[in-house]
């Protein structure tokens, strides 16, 4: 992790046991400092772990899961920090 800030909620996230799982997709996103090659290239272990560095690790306050979470809001441990659902993650 570095020098970077993680979020308070990510010890206790589902997303956290879905990395560790190895169960999260690739990130479905796109930011203008990333291009799509890098979005969809997997990570040594086949888990393209961009969720957890571009949120959880990263800039955290733009995850939908940490807004609902800091808003006391339910919100389904499939849904991911972009506000979708992945109704493969169980």
């Amino acid at each position: 992790m570095g020098d970077k800030e993680v979020c308070q909620w990510f010890e206790v996230c589902p997303l956290k046991r879905f990395y560790e799982q190895r169960k999260l997709n690739p990130v479905r996103d796109k930011t203008p400092e990333a291009s799509d090659d890098c979005l969809w290239q997997p990570i040594s272990n086949g888990v393209n772990k961009k969720w957890i560095e571009n949120y959880c690790w990263g800039d955290y306050s733009k995850c939908a899961r940490y807004k609902m979470e800091d808003e006391g809001m339910y919100h389904p441990d499939n849904m991911m920090p972009d506000g979708t659902t992945d109704e493969k993650l169980k």
